[in-house]
């Protein structure tokens, strides 16, 4: 760990230097993922796109993510946050500028479809910021990690559209679009390089543990690898739900072989992970793993569950808030716009109060108080009705919105005191988690009211505190093993 003591916000050296250009390269992940959301009307109007079409570029956005969380979880532990983070960076630029330079919907599809691999810069800085920063500090500089680098979507909410207002007076409206998205992925290409230049993977003389095999997850027991694949079923189920939705079910992205071919794939891909899984950890089954080098995936399953209602919800409600404001209140767009922000707003606090808290007062009974919290604030959000004041309706949704990203904060302060070598690919689960949540979430919304949406939301929020009954508080330290084969032991608490 950095000899630096305690969070010095405005110190731009040692571990707070990390801390800040991690948020800075996720900040940046997230403007050029959701940089097409505040310009849709008029990229839609460019390319002649219809409703169905701007839905499908929305669900497509998000439809690789699952996946590419895991993916890039297990590169960051093999080959480092400060390679891997600078990589995709730089990889990611190519579809964003591929998406600037669309002139029909199918590039325009595919494009947003490959840029749905940014989205997995989230877990790359977990493991980062895991290593330079110790136990005690660990929430809170996760929460600032995660709440900073989440504005990066409201930033390009309020940027783009004024940059592109700019633009259009030099080119034209029509390339306004353009040059602003493009603008982004030179921004996320500039970057990789500041970030490569300017980071290393630990503090001077520590040592950066990698997992002994990489493909699959290490597991340390036997119920665990069976409780490992389980856990795996949800990510399937919901990219098999995306391709129901691009099926001519659906938005007729995809024919009906195109659909099956896809289905058998994943059914395909599956076989492949339970081997590979196997293959990493059969040792299992005939020899036990010694006690010391032991940990519980079940805390691993609890905080996918927390993630998946808190995570899930929020990337949810942000799509549909505006709408559900401006149905219920009589209100114009820009108006229900600008009071739906409010719950994105939150982002800046609410997190890195959440890792705050964890700190102060213990993982498990923070997360206990934030997710009955949550429970009772979406419960809340079902009652809102015309009959509210509008004040009442936006101080519940911010209320709601504070226990949602506070919970995503605890639940990220306890994701790097579970295994120091897995930290990347139990982030990356985690985090495929909230997506997997808001792909549930907006189905569910496509099919019952918006009060039933939030009851639905309440009731995961219950089924998340039941669970949290099963995880234990982390305690004393983790143990890993050194390449000289001298061992080391890490405080979790």
């Amino acid at each position: 760990m950095s000899n630096q003591v305690g969070i010095k916000l405005w110190s731009f050296t040692g571990k707070m230097k990390i801390l800040h250009l991690s948020w800075m390269a996720f900040f940046i992940t997230f403007m050029v993922w959701f940089n097409h959301a505040p310009l849709l009307a008029v990229i839609a109007d460019s390319l002649g796109l219809s409703s169905s079409e701007i839905k499908t570029l929305l669900i497509l956005n998000v439809a690789l993510t699952i996946p590419a969380r895991v993916i890039i979880g297990m590169l960051t532990d093999k080959y480092g946050p400060r390679l891997t983070f600078a990589v995709l960076l730089a990889v990611c630029s190519v579809p964003c500028f591929m998406f600037a330079l669309a002139q029909n919907f199918e590039q325009a599809a595919i494009s947003r479809f490959l840029l749905g691999f940014i989205g997995a810069g989230f877990v790359i800085g977990i493991r980062m910021v895991s290593e330079w920063f110790p136990a005690h500090e660990l929430g809170t500089a996760e929460g600032l990690y995660g709440g900073w680098g989440n504005f990066g979507s409201a930033a390009a909410a309020m940027s783009l559209p004024m940059l592109a207002l700019f633009i259009g007076d030099a080119f034209g409206v029509e390339e306004a679009w353009r040059y602003s998205v493009a603008l982004t992925g030179l921004l996320s290409l500039i970057f990789s390089f500041i970030w490569y230049a300017n980071v290393t993977d630990t503090p001077k003389g520590a040592t950066y543990f990698k997992p002994k095999q990489t493909g699959a997850m290490e597991v340390t027991s036997v119920g665990d690898f069976y409780l490992l694949l389980i856990m795996k079923l949800p990510m399937y189920g919901a990219l098999a739900l995306l391709t129901w939705k691009l099926s001519p079910e659906g938005v007729s992205l995809l024919s009906s072989n195109m659909a099956i071919a896809a289905y058998v794939g994943l059914v395909a891909l599956f076989i492949v992970e339970v081997r590979k899984t196997f293959q990493i950890n059969g040792h299992l089954f005939s020899e036990e793993v010694p006690e010391m080098h032991r940990y519980e995936f079940k805390q691993v399953a609890v905080l996918n569950i927390l993630y998946f209602a808190t995570f899930g919800s929020e990337l949810a409600v942000v799509s549909m808030l505006p709408l559900f404001f401006a149905e219920t209140f009589s209100l114009d767009m820009v108006y229900a716009g600008l009071l739906a922000s409010l719950y994105a707003f939150m982002n800046l606090m609410s997190r890195p109060g959440g890792g705050w808290l964890s700190d102060k007062f213990g993982r498990k009974k923070t997360l206990l108080i934030l997710t009955a919290g949550l429970a009772v604030g979406y419960l809340a959000m079902s009652l809102i009705d015309s009959t509210w004041p509008l004040v009442l309706a936006v101080v519940t949704a911010m209320a709601c919105s504070f226990f949602v990203q506070a919970g995503e904060g605890a639940v990220f302060a306890a994701v790097p005191l579970i295994k120091r070598r897995l930290t990347g690919q139990i982030a990356g689960m985690t985090g495929a988690y909230g997506n997997v949540g808001a792909v549930v979430y907006l189905t569910v919304l496509s099919m019952v009211s918006y009060q039933d949406f939030f009851l639905v939301i309440a009731a995961t929020a219950v089924v998340g505190f039941i669970t949290l009954l099963f995880m234990k508080e982390p305690k004393g330290s983790m143990t890993e093993i050194r390449e000289d084969g001298t061992v080391e032991l890490i405080q979790v608490s």
